[in-house]
């Protein structure tokens, strides 16, 4: 039995306003026939394409891709006078990226390299919080979520956290600091700084000092590594981060790295949700690890 494409495009117009009532007040249908054909779509392609709560709908995994199918054939006659009038693109792939804000822009830009400038896929990042990004992962509306920490999965939230890199921690500050900061020996008369507390890096920065019995004197708190960049490219003070924060600068000479904290290590993550669709590009990006992200 071939698709019904009405079905199709009713399923595609309650996917976009996510209400059952909304969407039949705007086609000017019953919701009951509205429902039918739902239904009937879904009995048609042997999955829910729905997630039924209250009165909201929200997408299911197989929902979000027929979603993008839709979206696809729904917006092909404009694609074509696009073509033909201005030169416009073929419907693209679309990958979904999250990354926590406090994340390093570099190692971000490192991860979606490959996928930059290709004309046939639409590239999606946003950033927030680990737990609203995790929500989003959970609801389809993220493909994979970047952070700095792993999260354990269980049988209602199938998280997959796969290590992509790691790289040591170490003392960043401007190449005219004096005396140089060497660790553990001459670190007096220095302020730091640190990530915030909850960091898995100033914790390991935190039993390293106690393991030498340092008492670091502490400028900022900083979890926002963008921030931290900006601080120890304008301050006197020492940051306590990965290199590849502040990897143009090194370059650049307008900072210099003083030495790799012992055991102090950054790690970067990819956190995945099973699923029986998988984009063959993040499939891709995902089996590339260690340097090649950091470079």
């Amino acid at each position: 039995m071939k698709l019904n494409y009405h079905h199709l495009y009713y399923f595609w117009q309650v996917a976009k306003l996510g209400h059952l009532t909304r969407t039949a007040e705007a086609l000017h249908v019953s919701q009951s026939s509205l429902s039918q054909q739902i239904r009937q779509l879904e009995e048609r392609l042997g999955q829910a394409l729905f997630i039924r709560e209250g009165r909201q709908l929200h997408l299911s995994e197989a929902g979000r891709l027929a979603f993008d199918y839709a979206e696809a054939i729904f917006t092909q006659g404009e694609e074509l006078s696009a073509l033909f009038a201005e030169g416009g693109h073929a419907h693209r792939e679309v990958v979904r990226v999250g990354a926590v804000a406090t994340l390093s822009r570099n190692f971000q830009e490192g991860f979606v390299r490959p996928l930059l400038g290709r004309d046939d896929l639409d590239l999606i990042l946003q950033s927030g919080g680990l737990d609203d990004l995790l929500r989003r992962l959970s609801a389809h509306k993220l493909d994979v979520v970047l952070s700095n920490q792993p999260v354990r999965g269980d049988s209602e939230h199938p998280w997959h956290s796969q290590r992509l890199a790691r790289q040591s921690v170490s003392l960043i500050a401007t190449p005219r600091l004096s005396p140089p900061p060497i660790f553990p020996s001459a670190l007096n008369g220095h302020a730091f700084i640190l990530p915030g507390v909850e960091n898995a890096t100033r914790h390991a920065f935190d039993q390293l000092c106690g393991h030498h019995r340092l008492t670091p004197k502490i400028a900022a708190e900083v979890d926002d590594m963008a921030m931290m960049r900006l601080l120890a490219r304008d301050t006197q003070h020492i940051a306590v981060m990965p290199p590849v924060v502040v990897r143009d600068e090194l370059n650049n000479g307008t900072l210099k790295d003083y030495g790799a904290l012992p055991g102090v290590w950054e790690e970067f993550y990819a956190i995945t949700i099973q699923r029986r669709f998988e984009s063959p590009s993040l499939k891709a990006l995902l089996t590339r690890t260690g340097e090649s992200l950091l470079d």
